[in-house]
């Protein structure tokens, strides 16, 4: 399509990122990226902070549609989706629910479960009201090493990985710094994948699968969003079989949880019986230069800016405007 076509299509656009979570730093990254690959389509794109600029300025600038490009609370956890429902504007990404859902990790692991979409065995624990009497029970019933989590937080903040009974304390304290709940999680040795989905329910689709080789096997913060000793192998180096196995867990969960328009869900490959565990789901995901779902696109045969321009072209309302009832 034409510039000019593309404009009339879209109207007026706003880029939703930066704003208040723990995760600020990439969505500048990622908004700027999309903004600039929107308007390099001849899109009439403007930037929005929220952090910088309130609701009722949101409202005012009149969008036909928003390209959310937040990630964590405030943007990724259905606050941001209900506002715009009541304000009528179409987002890109999942609705109120599912963003809600998937933000907890402990809740999207539940329902996965029950959807046949198998998950490390875990423990959610009170982080103001854990002793270590406590912790050493589920080390115990988890095995060493293990994982603890902040189960609201992304971009590996708030995680931190326990080797043995003495780093339990210091590990469950630099979780429960960021968040009431502590995710305990058993550790799976292996390979990491991660599959982005696009689509909604039948029509879901899931993208190539990108392995991810960090230094170490620790994929952190640093490694994830500014090292170049990070290895991604797009496509995945697996079998014909095994590829369509994963990426069909990818679409059941990212269905079972309710997400529409695009996400990516993260897997651990056990290394000894080479079993996947779904780890989490992510709505949002980054779309810097180090992203994955630009990566794993770019694979399959589409440029970063025709990817944005792909997300924006499925953003919509998750609930049908209300109609006003008149009374007799």
């Amino acid at each position: 399509m034409s510039a000019a076509e593309l404009k009339n299509e879209f109207g007026k656009v706003g880029v939703l990122f930066g704003g208040r979570s723990a995760e600020r730093e990439v969505s500048l990254m990622s908004g700027n990226g999309v903004l600039n690959a929107l308007r390099s389509k001849g899109i009439d794109a403007h930037p929005f902070d929220p952090a910088e600029r309130s609701l009722a300025e949101l409202a005012a600038e009149k969008f036909d549609r928003v390209f959310i490009a937040l990630h964590g609370s405030y943007g990724e956890d259905g606050t941001l989706q209900g506002a715009l429902e009541q304000l009528g504007i179409p987002y890109t990404g999942p609705g109120v629910m599912a963003s809600a859902i998937a933000m907890d990790k402990i809740m999207t692991k539940r329902i996965c479960m029950s959807h046949g979409v198998p998950t490390p065995k875990f423990v959610a624990l009170d982080a103001s009201a854990t002793s270590a009497a406590r912790l050493r029970e589920v080390a115990s019933e988890l095995g060493l090493p293990l994982m603890l989590k902040a189960p609201h937080e992304g971009s590996t903040i708030g995680i931190a990985r326990v080797e043995d009974a003495a780093g339990l304390q210091a590990g469950f304290d630099l979780c429960a710094k960021y968040d009431s709940v502590v995710l305990a999680e058993q550790f799976v040795k292996g390979r990491e994948l991660t599959v982005p989905v696009i689509g909604s329910g039948r029509n879901a689709r899931a993208l190539p699968i990108v392995e991810i080789r960090a230094p170490q096997g620790n994929y952190d913060y640093q490694h994830k969003y500014f090292s170049d000793d990070t290895q991604y192998l797009c496509p995945a180096p697996l079998d014909e079989a095994f590829t369509k196995r994963v990426q069909k867990l990818a679409v059941d969960a990212f269905n079972a949880v309710g997400c529409t328009g695009w996400s990516r869900v993260d897997f651990m490959v056990r290394e000894s019986d080479n079993e996947p565990f779904l780890l989490e789901i992510n709505t949002s995901p980054g779309m810097t230069s180090h992203s994955l779902v630009p990566m794993s696109a770019k694979v399959a045969g589409t440029v970063y800016e025709d990817l944005c321009v792909e997300i924006l072209r499925l953003a919509r309302l998750d609930l049908k405007p209300a109609q006003h009832v008149k009374k007799d």
